[in-house]
Protein backbone atom coordinates (compact mmCIF):
# COMPACT_ATOMS: atom_id res chain seq x y z
CA UNK A 1 0.00 0.00 0.00
CA UNK A 2 2.77 2.34 0.88
CA UNK A 3 4.71 1.52 -2.30
CA UNK A 4 1.67 2.34 -4.46
CA UNK A 5 1.23 5.67 -2.68
CA UNK A 6 4.82 6.63 -3.47
CA UNK A 7 4.38 5.79 -7.18
CA UNK A 8 1.07 7.71 -7.65
CA UNK A 9 2.46 11.32 -7.80
CA UNK A 10 4.42 10.55 -11.02
CA UNK A 11 1.92 11.81 -13.67
CA UNK A 12 2.33 11.35 -17.44
CA UNK A 13 3.40 14.55 -19.21
CA UNK A 14 0.99 16.20 -21.68
CA UNK A 15 1.54 16.00 -25.44
CA UNK A 16 1.89 19.81 -25.64
CA UNK A 17 4.66 19.84 -23.05
CA UNK A 18 6.50 16.99 -24.76
CA UNK A 19 6.33 18.74 -28.14
CA UNK A 20 7.77 21.94 -26.62
CA UNK A 21 10.60 19.90 -25.09
CA UNK A 22 11.30 18.26 -28.43
CA UNK A 23 11.33 21.62 -30.18
CA UNK A 24 13.74 23.07 -27.63
CA UNK A 25 16.09 20.09 -28.03
CA UNK A 26 16.01 20.45 -31.82
CA UNK A 27 16.83 24.16 -31.57
CA UNK A 28 19.69 23.43 -29.19
CA UNK A 29 20.98 20.71 -31.45
CA UNK A 30 20.87 22.67 -34.72
CA UNK A 31 21.62 26.15 -33.33
CA UNK A 32 24.52 26.83 -35.77
CA UNK A 33 22.05 26.61 -38.67
CA UNK A 34 19.84 29.28 -37.09
CA UNK A 35 22.49 31.98 -37.15
CA UNK A 36 23.95 31.45 -33.66
CA UNK A 37 27.53 30.99 -34.85
CA UNK A 38 30.48 30.97 -32.50
CA UNK A 39 33.25 33.50 -32.94
CA UNK A 40 34.67 33.30 -36.46
CA UNK A 41 38.14 33.96 -37.75
CA UNK A 42 38.86 36.98 -40.03
CA UNK A 43 39.23 34.86 -43.16
CA UNK A 44 35.76 33.35 -43.02
CA UNK A 45 34.32 36.77 -42.05
CA UNK A 46 35.84 38.23 -45.20
CA UNK A 47 34.33 35.48 -47.35
CA UNK A 48 30.92 35.93 -45.79
CA UNK A 49 31.07 39.69 -46.30
CA UNK A 50 32.07 39.35 -49.93
CA UNK A 51 29.13 37.02 -50.49
CA UNK A 52 26.72 39.53 -48.94
CA UNK A 53 28.10 42.38 -51.04
CA UNK A 54 27.79 40.30 -54.19
CA UNK A 55 24.23 39.26 -53.35
CA UNK A 56 23.11 42.86 -52.67
CA UNK A 57 24.99 44.86 -55.30
CA UNK A 58 26.03 42.29 -57.89
CA UNK A 59 23.51 43.64 -60.41
CA UNK A 60 24.83 47.20 -60.19
CA UNK A 61 28.54 46.85 -59.57
CA UNK A 62 30.50 43.95 -60.98
CA UNK A 63 32.63 42.07 -58.49
CA UNK A 64 36.32 42.77 -58.82
CA UNK A 65 38.73 40.06 -59.88
CA UNK A 66 40.46 40.18 -56.52
CA UNK A 67 37.27 39.45 -54.59
CA UNK A 68 36.41 36.57 -56.92
CA UNK A 69 39.85 35.03 -56.54
CA UNK A 70 39.64 35.33 -52.75
CA UNK A 71 36.20 33.71 -52.72
CA UNK A 72 37.41 30.91 -55.03
CA UNK A 73 40.44 30.26 -52.85
CA UNK A 74 38.24 30.14 -49.75
CA UNK A 75 35.87 27.72 -51.46
CA UNK A 76 38.73 25.46 -52.57
CA UNK A 77 40.13 25.42 -49.03
CA UNK A 78 36.70 24.46 -47.79
CA UNK A 79 36.52 21.62 -50.34
CA UNK A 80 39.82 20.28 -49.13
CA UNK A 81 38.98 20.63 -45.44
CA UNK A 82 35.46 19.24 -45.68
CA UNK A 83 35.59 15.57 -46.78
CA UNK A 84 31.82 15.08 -46.49
CA UNK A 85 28.75 17.31 -46.68
CA UNK A 86 27.82 16.31 -43.11
CA UNK A 87 30.36 18.88 -41.85
CA UNK A 88 27.71 21.52 -42.46
CA UNK A 89 25.90 20.13 -39.40
CA UNK A 90 29.02 19.61 -37.27
CA UNK A 91 28.34 20.90 -33.78
CA UNK A 92 30.86 22.98 -31.83
CA UNK A 93 32.61 20.86 -29.25
CA UNK A 94 31.70 17.53 -30.90
CA UNK A 95 34.16 14.77 -31.51
CA UNK A 96 34.88 15.95 -35.08
CA UNK A 97 35.94 19.41 -33.91
CA UNK A 98 37.76 19.50 -30.66
CA UNK A 99 38.24 23.27 -30.87
CA UNK A 100 35.08 25.42 -30.86
CA UNK A 101 36.93 28.19 -32.73
CA UNK A 102 37.90 25.76 -35.45
CA UNK A 103 34.42 24.30 -35.73
CA UNK A 104 32.91 27.78 -36.06
CA UNK A 105 35.32 28.62 -38.83
CA UNK A 106 34.39 25.52 -40.76
CA UNK A 107 30.69 26.21 -40.45
CA UNK A 108 31.13 29.80 -41.52
CA UNK A 109 33.11 28.74 -44.55
CA UNK A 110 30.39 26.35 -45.59
CA UNK A 111 27.88 29.18 -45.58
CA UNK A 112 30.27 31.57 -47.30
CA UNK A 113 31.11 29.01 -49.96
CA UNK A 114 27.63 29.45 -51.44
CA UNK A 115 29.22 32.28 -53.42
CA UNK A 116 30.55 29.60 -55.75
CA UNK A 117 27.70 27.15 -56.51
CA UNK A 118 29.93 25.01 -58.71
CA UNK A 119 32.36 24.14 -55.93
CA UNK A 120 29.48 23.27 -53.61
CA UNK A 121 27.86 20.94 -56.13
CA UNK A 122 31.24 19.32 -56.69
CA UNK A 123 31.48 18.77 -52.95
CA UNK A 124 28.14 17.00 -52.96
CA UNK A 125 25.65 19.57 -51.67
CA UNK A 126 22.15 19.26 -53.07
CA UNK A 127 20.43 22.25 -54.70
CA UNK A 128 17.44 21.92 -52.33
CA UNK A 129 19.48 22.91 -49.25
CA UNK A 130 18.24 26.11 -47.65
CA UNK A 131 21.83 27.05 -46.83
CA UNK A 132 22.96 27.32 -50.49
CA UNK A 133 21.62 30.38 -52.40
CA UNK A 134 23.19 31.03 -55.82
CA UNK A 135 24.51 34.57 -56.05
CA UNK A 136 23.14 35.31 -59.56
CA UNK A 137 19.56 34.68 -58.44
CA UNK A 138 19.79 37.11 -55.55
CA UNK A 139 21.49 39.67 -57.79
CA UNK A 140 18.59 39.60 -60.23
CA UNK A 141 16.11 39.82 -57.38
CA UNK A 142 17.80 42.92 -55.95
CA UNK A 143 18.20 44.78 -59.25
CA UNK A 144 15.10 46.92 -58.64
CA UNK A 145 15.47 47.34 -54.89
CA UNK A 146 14.09 50.71 -53.82
CA UNK A 147 17.14 51.34 -51.63
CA UNK A 148 19.52 51.02 -54.58
CA UNK A 149 17.36 52.79 -57.19
CA UNK A 150 18.27 56.38 -57.93
CA UNK A 151 15.48 58.83 -57.05
CA UNK A 152 14.37 60.68 -60.17
CA UNK A 153 13.40 64.32 -59.60
CA UNK A 154 9.95 65.31 -60.83
CA UNK A 155 9.89 67.26 -64.10
CA UNK A 156 6.45 68.68 -63.34
CA UNK A 157 6.59 72.50 -63.02
CA UNK A 158 6.04 73.92 -59.56
CA UNK A 159 2.96 76.13 -59.34
CA UNK A 160 3.23 79.87 -58.82
CA UNK A 161 1.70 81.07 -55.55
CA UNK A 162 -1.57 82.96 -56.00
CA UNK A 163 -3.59 84.74 -53.36
CA UNK A 164 -7.02 83.19 -52.69
CA UNK A 165 -10.06 84.94 -54.13
CA UNK A 166 -13.00 86.17 -52.05
CA UNK A 167 -16.50 87.41 -52.82
CA UNK A 168 -16.83 91.11 -52.01
CA UNK A 169 -20.09 92.13 -53.70
CA UNK A 170 -23.46 90.57 -54.57
CA UNK A 171 -25.62 92.41 -57.12
CA UNK A 172 -29.36 91.70 -57.40
CA UNK A 173 -31.68 93.04 -60.06
CA UNK A 174 -32.48 90.32 -62.58
CA UNK A 175 -35.73 88.40 -62.31
CA UNK A 176 -34.40 85.19 -63.86
CA UNK A 177 -31.26 83.08 -64.18
CA UNK A 178 -28.29 85.21 -65.25
CA UNK A 179 -26.90 83.40 -68.28
CA UNK A 180 -24.32 85.61 -70.02
CA UNK A 181 -21.75 88.32 -69.35
CA UNK A 182 -19.43 90.71 -71.22
CA UNK A 183 -17.03 93.50 -70.18
CA UNK A 184 -16.66 96.85 -71.89
CA UNK A 185 -13.12 97.46 -73.31
CA UNK A 186 -12.91 100.66 -71.24
CA UNK A 187 -13.44 98.54 -68.09
CA UNK A 188 -16.02 100.98 -66.68
CA UNK A 189 -19.13 98.84 -67.10
CA UNK A 190 -20.26 95.31 -67.92
CA UNK A 191 -23.49 93.83 -69.22
CA UNK A 192 -25.40 90.70 -68.23
CA UNK A 193 -28.11 88.78 -70.07
CA UNK A 194 -30.77 86.86 -68.22
CA UNK A 195 -33.67 84.45 -68.54
CA UNK A 196 -35.95 87.41 -67.80
CA UNK A 197 -35.28 88.47 -71.45
CA UNK A 198 -33.44 91.65 -70.49
CA UNK A 199 -29.87 92.92 -70.80
CA UNK A 200 -28.68 95.02 -67.88
CA UNK A 201 -25.63 97.27 -67.83
CA UNK A 202 -23.82 97.71 -64.49
CA UNK A 203 -21.10 100.03 -63.23
CA UNK A 204 -17.92 98.07 -62.43
CA UNK A 205 -16.75 100.29 -59.54
CA UNK A 206 -20.01 100.68 -57.64
CA UNK A 207 -22.11 97.77 -58.92
CA UNK A 208 -25.06 100.10 -59.63
CA UNK A 209 -27.50 99.47 -62.47
CA UNK A 210 -27.01 101.92 -65.34
CA UNK A 211 -29.37 100.67 -68.05
CA UNK A 212 -31.85 97.92 -68.95
CA UNK A 213 -32.35 96.85 -72.58
CA UNK A 214 -35.32 94.81 -73.81
CA UNK A 215 -35.84 93.23 -77.19
CA UNK A 216 -35.34 89.48 -76.93
CA UNK A 217 -38.31 87.21 -76.37
CA UNK A 218 -36.36 84.33 -74.78
CA UNK A 219 -33.42 83.99 -72.39
CA UNK A 220 -30.15 85.60 -73.51
CA UNK A 221 -27.29 83.13 -73.66
CA UNK A 222 -24.52 85.10 -75.37
CA UNK A 223 -23.10 88.64 -75.13
CA UNK A 224 -20.11 90.35 -76.73
CA UNK A 225 -18.92 93.97 -76.91
CA UNK A 226 -16.89 95.29 -79.83
CA UNK A 227 -13.59 97.01 -79.05
CA UNK A 228 -13.63 98.96 -82.34
CA UNK A 229 -17.24 100.08 -82.54
CA UNK A 230 -19.96 101.19 -80.13
CA UNK A 231 -21.72 97.88 -80.74
CA UNK A 232 -22.93 95.18 -78.40
CA UNK A 233 -24.09 91.81 -79.70
CA UNK A 234 -26.56 89.47 -78.05
CA UNK A 235 -27.89 86.00 -78.84
CA UNK A 236 -30.63 83.95 -77.23
CA UNK A 237 -32.96 80.99 -77.31
CA UNK A 238 -35.30 82.93 -79.64
CA UNK A 239 -32.90 82.11 -82.58
CA UNK A 240 -32.08 85.80 -82.86
CA UNK A 241 -28.71 87.51 -82.97
CA UNK A 242 -28.96 91.26 -82.41
CA UNK A 243 -26.58 94.18 -82.79
CA UNK A 244 -27.16 97.05 -80.33
CA UNK A 245 -25.93 100.59 -80.92
CA UNK A 246 -24.83 101.80 -77.49
CA UNK A 247 -25.09 105.44 -78.51
CA UNK A 248 -28.77 105.07 -79.25
CA UNK A 249 -29.39 102.10 -76.91
CA UNK A 250 -31.45 100.25 -79.49
CA UNK A 251 -31.19 97.33 -81.94
CA UNK A 252 -29.85 98.40 -85.32
CA UNK A 253 -29.30 94.96 -86.96
CA UNK A 254 -30.56 91.42 -86.63
CA UNK A 255 -28.84 88.36 -88.08
CA UNK A 256 -31.30 85.74 -89.27
CA UNK A 257 -30.30 82.21 -90.15
CA UNK A 258 -30.12 80.01 -87.05
CA UNK A 259 -32.72 77.24 -86.97
CA UNK A 260 -32.75 76.94 -83.19
CA UNK A 261 -31.50 78.64 -80.02
CA UNK A 262 -28.14 80.44 -80.17
CA UNK A 263 -25.87 79.40 -77.29
CA UNK A 264 -22.54 81.21 -77.82
CA UNK A 265 -21.16 84.32 -79.40
CA UNK A 266 -17.73 85.76 -80.27
CA UNK A 267 -16.32 88.75 -82.19
CA UNK A 268 -13.21 88.37 -84.33
CA UNK A 269 -10.43 90.58 -82.91
CA UNK A 270 -9.23 92.02 -86.23
CA UNK A 271 -11.93 91.45 -88.88
CA UNK A 272 -15.49 92.81 -88.70
CA UNK A 273 -17.14 89.43 -88.44
CA UNK A 274 -19.30 87.77 -85.81
CA UNK A 275 -19.45 84.07 -84.90
CA UNK A 276 -22.47 82.39 -83.35
CA UNK A 277 -23.07 78.75 -82.41
CA UNK A 278 -26.30 77.07 -81.45
CA UNK A 279 -28.52 74.05 -81.13
CA UNK A 280 -28.61 73.52 -84.90
CA UNK A 281 -25.01 72.17 -84.60
CA UNK A 282 -23.67 74.92 -86.86
CA UNK A 283 -21.30 77.79 -86.16
CA UNK A 284 -22.31 80.68 -88.40
CA UNK A 285 -19.98 83.46 -89.53
CA UNK A 286 -21.65 86.85 -90.13
CA UNK A 287 -20.50 90.08 -91.73
CA UNK A 288 -21.28 92.66 -89.03
CA UNK A 289 -22.21 95.53 -91.36
CA UNK A 290 -24.01 93.79 -94.23
CA UNK A 291 -25.77 91.17 -91.99
CA UNK A 292 -24.77 88.54 -94.57
CA UNK A 293 -23.84 84.99 -93.55
CA UNK A 294 -20.30 84.36 -94.80
CA UNK A 295 -19.98 80.71 -93.75
CA UNK A 296 -22.01 78.03 -92.08
CA UNK A 297 -19.33 75.94 -90.32
CA UNK A 298 -21.08 72.57 -90.23
CA UNK A 299 -19.47 69.39 -88.99
CA UNK A 300 -20.49 69.00 -85.36
CA UNK A 301 -23.07 66.35 -84.51
CA UNK A 302 -24.64 68.26 -81.63
CA UNK A 303 -25.10 71.71 -80.11
CA UNK A 304 -22.21 74.16 -80.53
CA UNK A 305 -22.00 75.59 -77.02
CA UNK A 306 -18.62 77.36 -76.90
CA UNK A 307 -16.56 79.36 -79.39
CA UNK A 308 -13.56 81.68 -79.37
CA UNK A 309 -11.61 83.48 -82.09
CA UNK A 310 -8.03 84.64 -82.57
CA UNK A 311 -6.20 86.68 -85.22
CA UNK A 312 -4.07 83.78 -86.58
CA UNK A 313 -4.92 80.25 -87.70
CA UNK A 314 -6.88 78.52 -86.39
CA UNK A 315 -8.99 81.68 -86.25
CA UNK A 316 -12.15 79.87 -85.08
CA UNK A 317 -12.28 77.14 -82.41
CA UNK A 318 -15.61 75.57 -81.38
CA UNK A 319 -16.62 73.15 -78.65
CA UNK A 320 -19.73 71.05 -78.84
CA UNK A 321 -22.06 68.70 -76.98
CA UNK A 322 -20.71 65.95 -79.26
CA UNK A 323 -17.57 66.09 -76.99
CA UNK A 324 -15.27 67.31 -79.78
CA UNK A 325 -13.35 70.53 -80.39
CA UNK A 326 -12.93 71.68 -83.98
CA UNK A 327 -10.44 74.09 -85.55
CA UNK A 328 -11.85 75.89 -88.58
CA UNK A 329 -10.24 77.42 -91.66
CA UNK A 330 -12.03 80.75 -91.95
CA UNK A 331 -11.10 81.28 -95.61
CA UNK A 332 -12.67 78.10 -96.92
CA UNK A 333 -15.15 77.37 -94.12
CA UNK A 334 -13.76 73.86 -93.57
CA UNK A 335 -12.44 71.87 -90.63
CA UNK A 336 -8.69 72.05 -90.04
CA UNK A 337 -8.55 69.60 -87.11
CA UNK A 338 -10.83 67.77 -84.68
CA UNK A 339 -9.81 67.07 -81.08
CA UNK A 340 -11.52 64.04 -79.56
CA UNK A 341 -9.86 63.97 -76.13
CA UNK A 342 -13.00 64.72 -74.11
CA UNK A 343 -15.64 62.12 -73.34
CA UNK A 344 -18.48 64.56 -72.58
CA UNK A 345 -19.83 67.93 -73.76
CA UNK A 346 -17.29 70.74 -74.09
CA UNK A 347 -19.38 73.56 -72.63
CA UNK A 348 -16.60 76.04 -71.93
CA UNK A 349 -13.23 77.04 -73.36
CA UNK A 350 -10.73 79.71 -72.34
CA UNK A 351 -7.94 81.16 -74.47
CA UNK A 352 -4.86 82.30 -72.58
CA UNK A 353 -4.36 86.06 -73.14
CA UNK A 354 -0.57 85.77 -73.62
CA UNK A 355 0.37 82.19 -74.48
CA UNK A 356 -0.57 80.19 -77.56
CA UNK A 357 -2.66 77.64 -75.70
CA UNK A 358 -6.19 77.19 -74.44
CA UNK A 359 -8.13 75.13 -71.93
CA UNK A 360 -11.39 73.29 -72.44
CA UNK A 361 -13.75 72.09 -69.75
CA UNK A 362 -15.98 69.06 -69.70
CA UNK A 363 -17.67 66.99 -67.01
CA UNK A 364 -14.84 64.42 -67.25
CA UNK A 365 -11.85 66.78 -66.94
CA UNK A 366 -10.25 70.10 -67.78
CA UNK A 367 -7.63 69.78 -70.50
CA UNK A 368 -4.98 72.08 -71.90
CA UNK A 369 -4.08 72.19 -75.58
CA UNK A 370 -1.37 73.89 -77.55
CA UNK A 371 -2.00 76.16 -80.51
CA UNK A 372 -2.00 76.24 -83.50
CA UNK A 373 -1.75 72.44 -83.93
CA UNK A 374 -3.86 71.44 -80.96
CA UNK A 375 -1.36 69.16 -79.21
CA UNK A 376 -2.69 67.84 -75.90
CA UNK A 377 -0.58 69.24 -73.04
CA UNK A 378 -2.04 67.79 -69.84
CA UNK A 379 -5.11 67.43 -67.65
CA UNK A 380 -5.61 69.57 -64.61
CA UNK A 381 -4.34 67.76 -61.51
CA UNK A 382 -7.73 67.61 -59.77
CA UNK A 383 -11.23 66.82 -60.96
CA UNK A 384 -14.16 69.12 -60.27
CA UNK A 385 -16.66 66.30 -60.95
CA UNK A 386 -19.51 68.52 -62.11
CA UNK A 387 -20.79 70.06 -65.33
CA UNK A 388 -18.52 73.07 -65.91
CA UNK A 389 -20.49 75.86 -67.60
CA UNK A 390 -17.89 78.61 -67.74
CA UNK A 391 -14.19 79.25 -67.40
CA UNK A 392 -11.81 82.20 -67.74
CA UNK A 393 -8.08 82.86 -67.35
CA UNK A 394 -6.24 86.13 -66.67
CA UNK A 395 -2.72 87.28 -67.56
CA UNK A 396 -1.36 86.21 -64.18
CA UNK A 397 -2.24 82.58 -64.95
CA UNK A 398 -5.24 82.16 -62.65
CA UNK A 399 -7.82 79.90 -64.27
CA UNK A 400 -11.32 80.01 -62.78
CA UNK A 401 -13.92 77.34 -63.52
CA UNK A 402 -17.55 77.37 -62.42
CA UNK A 403 -19.89 74.41 -62.16
CA UNK A 404 -23.55 73.51 -62.07
CA UNK A 405 -23.37 72.73 -58.35
CA UNK A 406 -22.13 76.21 -57.40
CA UNK A 407 -18.50 75.13 -57.02
CA UNK A 408 -15.88 77.61 -58.15
CA UNK A 409 -12.32 76.36 -58.44
CA UNK A 410 -9.16 78.35 -59.03
CA UNK A 411 -6.16 76.79 -60.81
CA UNK A 412 -2.57 77.66 -61.53
CA UNK A 413 -2.36 77.73 -65.32
CA UNK A 414 1.26 76.60 -65.63
CA UNK A 415 1.13 73.48 -63.48
CA UNK A 416 -2.60 72.68 -63.40
CA UNK A 417 -2.58 72.80 -59.58
CA UNK A 418 -5.93 73.54 -57.94
CA UNK A 419 -5.08 76.07 -55.20
CA UNK A 420 -8.58 77.09 -54.09
CA UNK A 421 -12.06 75.58 -54.00
CA UNK A 422 -15.00 77.75 -53.03
CA UNK A 423 -18.75 77.24 -52.95
CA UNK A 424 -21.18 79.98 -53.84
CA UNK A 425 -23.84 80.91 -51.28
CA UNK A 426 -27.33 81.20 -52.72
CA UNK A 427 -29.39 84.33 -52.21
CA UNK A 428 -31.77 84.12 -49.21
CA UNK A 429 -35.08 82.71 -50.39
CA UNK A 430 -33.53 80.67 -53.22
CA UNK A 431 -33.36 76.90 -53.38
CA UNK A 432 -30.09 75.09 -52.81
CA UNK A 433 -30.48 73.67 -56.31
CA UNK A 434 -30.17 77.21 -57.67
CA UNK A 435 -26.48 77.38 -56.81
CA UNK A 436 -25.33 76.91 -60.41
CA UNK A 437 -22.94 79.35 -62.07
CA UNK A 438 -23.64 79.91 -65.78
CA UNK A 439 -21.08 82.52 -66.84
CA UNK A 440 -17.93 84.13 -65.50
CA UNK A 441 -15.43 86.62 -66.83
CA UNK A 442 -12.44 88.65 -65.68
CA UNK A 443 -12.44 92.38 -66.20
CA UNK A 444 -9.91 93.91 -68.62
CA UNK A 445 -7.22 94.18 -65.92
CA UNK A 446 -7.76 90.62 -64.66
CA UNK A 447 -8.05 91.81 -61.03
CA UNK A 448 -11.83 91.35 -60.70
CA UNK A 449 -13.96 88.35 -61.47
CA UNK A 450 -17.70 88.45 -62.10
CA UNK A 451 -19.98 85.39 -61.95
CA UNK A 452 -23.57 85.04 -63.17
CA UNK A 453 -25.65 82.60 -61.18
CA UNK A 454 -28.90 80.67 -61.06
CA UNK A 455 -30.12 82.46 -57.93
CA UNK A 456 -30.59 85.62 -60.13
CA UNK A 457 -27.56 87.34 -58.64
CA UNK A 458 -24.25 88.63 -59.98
CA UNK A 459 -21.26 88.14 -57.67
CA UNK A 460 -17.96 90.01 -57.84
CA UNK A 461 -14.69 88.51 -56.63
CA UNK A 462 -11.20 89.83 -55.96
CA UNK A 463 -7.93 88.59 -54.48
CA UNK A 464 -7.48 88.65 -50.72
CA UNK A 465 -4.90 91.42 -50.08
CA UNK A 466 -4.10 90.14 -46.59
CA UNK A 467 -3.10 86.66 -47.78
CA UNK A 468 0.58 85.68 -47.88
CA UNK A 469 2.40 82.43 -48.71
CA UNK A 470 2.73 81.89 -44.94
CA UNK A 471 -0.99 82.27 -44.16
CA UNK A 472 -2.08 80.28 -47.24
CA UNK A 473 0.76 77.83 -47.98
CA UNK A 474 0.96 75.93 -51.24
CA UNK A 475 0.15 72.22 -50.81
CA UNK A 476 1.43 70.75 -54.06
CA UNK A 477 2.27 67.15 -54.92
CA UNK A 478 3.48 66.46 -58.46
CA UNK A 479 1.80 63.54 -60.22
CA UNK A 480 3.62 60.21 -59.77
CA UNK A 481 3.18 58.96 -63.30
CA UNK A 482 3.79 61.82 -65.72
CA UNK A 483 2.79 59.72 -68.74
CA UNK A 484 -0.85 59.71 -67.72
CA UNK A 485 -1.16 63.44 -68.26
Amino acid sequence: MTTMETELPVEPQSLKKLSFKSLKRALDLFSPLHGHFPASDPESKKVRMSHKLNAEYGGLKSTTTQTLSQAKAAAQDQDQQAPAPSNALTLPGSENTGDPQKGGAQNDLVVGASLQPKSLTDAGFSGKSTMVVPSHASSERNLSTSVIMERMPSKWPRPVWHAPWKNYRVISGHLGWVRSLAFDPSNTWFCTGSADRTIKIWDVGSGRLKLTLTGHIEQIRGLAISSKHTYMFSAGDDKQVKCWDLEQNKVIRSYHGHLSGVYCLAIHPTIDILLTGGRDSVCRVWDIRSKMQIHALSGHDNTVCSVFTRPTDPQVVTGSHDSTIKFWDLRYGKTMATLTHHKKSVRAMALHPKEDCFASASADNIKKFNLPRGEFLHNMLSQQKTIINAMAVNEEGVLATAGDNGSMWFWDWKSGHNFQQSQTIVQPGSLDSEAGIYALSYDITGSRLVTCEADKTIKMWKEDETATPETHPLHFKPPKDIRRF
